[in-house]
């Protein structure tokens, strides 16, 4: 694929949508190493993947849950919602961590080192996308914000987390959603 086709076919696909089918971590790694070439200002590097399947990923799965038990208000609290972190474990291959690590000297703003990270997650989400039955999906929400869950995670205090990004493989009825964008020309000012 072009990246152009590469970039105009990236899509979320909900964890529901994969087989379970592990992914070797072999090309895991390689995902995260064309991540790892993110830009960033003074090579800073801010990106840090913890990467969970197998018992890790059950483990990732039953936290979150009781995160969630714990955070949802009892009248926003959903039976389904709660069973989903479970049926998780069955569905995805891995689950990803995103993580930022501010630089300590405080050299370039938190805001810049969240974007970077934000870009090393595109770069991972575009070297899936060029394979035929690999997928993603970037989950945030309040609960990846907790203290709980960057205690859990044994997060410094110069580090947060940005979400969870679920790898799989299609299942092979997945139903992938197909996008379309307002044309650019509507969010773009030109300024001669």
């Amino acid at each position: 694929m072009r990246i152009n086709e590469i970039i105009k076919s990236r899509r979320s696909v909900f964890t529901n949508q994969f087989s379970g089918e592990p992914i070797p971590r072999e090309q895991i790694e390689e995902f995260l190493d064309l991540a790892n070439w993110a830009p960033n200002h003074l090579h800073t590097e801010p990106w840090r993947f913890q990467v969970y399947s197998g018992n890790g990923l059950k483990d990732l799965m039953s936290h979150l849950a009781e995160l969630y038990k714990k955070y949802t208000p009892e009248e926003k609290f959903s039976q389904a919602k709660m069973d989903k972190y479970a049926k998780r474990v069955d569905w995805v291959s891995h689950a990803i961590v995103i993580n930022v690590h501010y630089d300590e000297k405080g050299r370039v703003p938190r805001i810049e080192e969240s974007n970077a990270v934000a870009c090393a997650v595109q770069n991972l989400w575009l070297a899936i996308t060029q394979t035929k039955d690999i997928r993603g999906y970037w989950s945030t929400g309040s609960l990846v914000y907790t203290d709980d869950l960057a205690f859990w995670l044994r997060l410094q205090d110069n580090e947060k987390c940005m979400g969870i990004f679920y790898l799989g493989k299609l299942k092979e009825d997945a139903i992938q959603a197909h996008s379309t964008r307002r044309d650019v020309s509507e969010k773009t000012t030109w300024i001669d």
